[in-house]
């Protein structure tokens, strides 16, 4: 029997977009892949006007039929024990970027990409940021030159009301994925903007 292409789907905080991203973790499953809920600190702790922290980890362990990876321990056996095939960061924010390029590993999910990258395996991006065109430019630009980083194609969301905002087409992300499990970088990466 064939294995599923097992993924380890992290959430980060840009709670705008999280509904966006469970979209496209639908369509893994659909895919029939096995993917493995990881939720930073601030995504699997704080209510916000997008929802509650409890119904998110409900949402997430009830269609994944998996149990959530939400500390930095549990985290970290992922590399050794090669959990996963391809590690997501959707939504991957500005403050997830800046600890990804500098190696700051003190939460959940730098831990988890850390540990993951240890194998030298694909750990696909989709960026959503306001500032990724000012302060998260050099951390973007440093990530797009790395390794194993595989970024979900992205555009400006509102040019007008945000200049220097960018965001994933989470509707691209599954093919991102199929991209990058075959080393590859799903393009065009930069879109055209949005009409907002």
């Amino acid at each position: 029997m064939i294995q599923p292409i097992r993924v380890g789907f992290a959430l980060t905080g840009s709670f705008c977009t999280h509904d966006r991203a469970l979209s496209a973790l639908q369509i893994l499953l659909d895919k029939g892949y096995a993917v493995t809920p990881i939720l930073s600190e601030a995504a699997g702790t704080l209510d916000t006007r997008f929802g509650a922290a409890a119904a998110l980890r409900d949402r997430l362990e009830r269609m994944t039929g998996n149990p959530i990876l939400d500390t930095v321990v549990a985290a970290e056996p992922i590399g050794p024990k090669q959990l996963f095939d391809v590690l997501v960061v959707a939504p991957c924010t500005a403050n997830t970027l800046a600890k990804l390029q500098a190696g700051i590993v003190d939460g959940t999910v730098p831990m988890a990409v850390k540990s993951h990258l240890r194998g030298g395996r694909p750990v696909v991006l989709a960026v959503s940021t306001n500032d990724a065109l000012a302060a998260s430019a050099a951390n973007l630009g440093a990530l797009l030159a790395r390794r194993h980083y595989y970024f979900v194609p992205f555009r400006q969301d509102a040019p007008r009301a945000k200049p220097r905002s960018l965001v994933a087409d989470f509707t691209l992300l599954p093919e991102a994925v199929e991209a990058a499990l075959a080393g590859e970088q799903l393009q065009p990466i930069l879109l055209a903007p949005g009409d907002a």
